[in-house]
């Protein structure tokens, strides 16, 4: 609902202080707030069917967003640049599709989730664990404003509420329950979206996980749960087709994320070269390459200035275009 403006006793008092009720109403007063309780038709069918769904929403954006096909995209906050690329490239070949792409606004995978689903027609929706007059963290305002402008923002915290670590793991039934599957880029054993992803497991929700280096500690949480029975997928068509869903819109396969184009040092390919069997050390490349440690040491230091490569905990070096050339 747009305002709650019955005669009578202040229907927001059932859930807010005569203070939060106030500023609810004076939040309410721009056209792009809204509040949805839980009987209402806007409010999302699929989040009807949990158990501990919330009484309300606050919306800030599109309302109309609630009722599309959601698929919710996860990952870590301290992502690989290559796994932000793909979480943008899928969900932007998704969003093309008609699919609404909800995340958690946080940094890394969440950020880039947000980001590629804005240019699709699907556009996004962000959950989020403080109020929806915050934003956490606060290095991504811009990115909150334009997913305001053009999606949504949602949370079912009072307005002025603080972020604090107990109202993630909240929000996060909220991402699992409002869509009907959950594709995780990027994650830990201990990541916050492998809670996401066993929520959306425990409600019947399709889990996909996107496959990475079995040297990569950011592919630990993607290998288990592929190993527990979420699909695997390479392409945006492998989540429609699990999906069955129809749609004229999407090219046969996602849109390869944007290529590199660089001068690199001379020999810099050899150290790509050494890089495809998985991470090594700088030890370890000047012995397979025969270069001198000074030589890799600035080939290194251009590679991950151009995006090429990433350096792994443990200093170890990591393709970021594997296993796509």
């Amino acid at each position: 609902m747009k305002a709650v403006t019955p005669p009578g006793p202040d229907p927001l008092l059932r859930w807010f202080t005569s203070g939060q009720a106030a500023e609810t109403r004076d939040w309410l007063a721009h056209p792009e707030n809204h509040f949805v309780l839980h009987d209402e038709q806007a409010y999302p069918a699929l989040l009807k069917e949990l158990s501990d769904r919330p009484d309300y929403l606050f919306v800030k954006g599109n309302p109309a967003l609630l009722s599309r096909p959601m698929l919710a995209i996860v990952g870590s906050r301290n992502a690989t640049r290559q796994g932000c690329l793909d979480a943008e490239a899928f969900a932007e070949a998704l969003s093309h599709a008609g699919i609404t792409i909800v995340s958690g606004l946080a940094e890394g995978i969440d950020a880039a989730a947000h980001r590629g689903a804005l240019r699709g027609k699907g556009s996004t929706i962000a959950v989020i664990g403080t109020g929806a007059d915050r934003v956490y963290p606060a290095r991504n305002k811009n990115l909150a404003q334009d997913i305001a402008a053009q999606g949504a923002i949602i949370s079912e915290f009072a307005l002025g509420t603080p972020a604090q670590k107990w109202q993630f793991p909240k929000r996060n039934r909220i991402i699992a329950g409002i869509s009907m599957g959950c594709l995780v880029v990027e994650a830990s054993l201990t990541s916050g979206s492998i809670i996401t992803a066993r929520l959306g497991l425990e409600e019947g929700r399709e889990i996909f996980a996107i496959p990475g280096s079995i040297h990569s500690p950011f592919s630990k949480g993607c290998h288990r749960l592929i190993r527990d029975g979420a699909k695997l997928v390479e392409t945006a068509r492998d989540i429609l087709e699990e999906l069955r869903y129809q749609t004229p819109d999407l090219a046969p396969d996602t849109p390869e994320p944007p290529a590199v184009i660089a001068e690199l040092p001379e020999n810099s390919q050899s150290v790509l070269h050494e890089l495809i069997q998985g991470p090594l050390s700088l030890d370890q490349i000047c012995h397979r390459t025969g270069l001198t440690t000074g030589q890799v040491s600035l080939m290194l230091t251009s590679l991950e200035l151009f995006g090429q490569i990433a350096v792994l905990p443990g200093g170890r070096y990591q393709r970021l275009d594997f296993g796509r050339r």
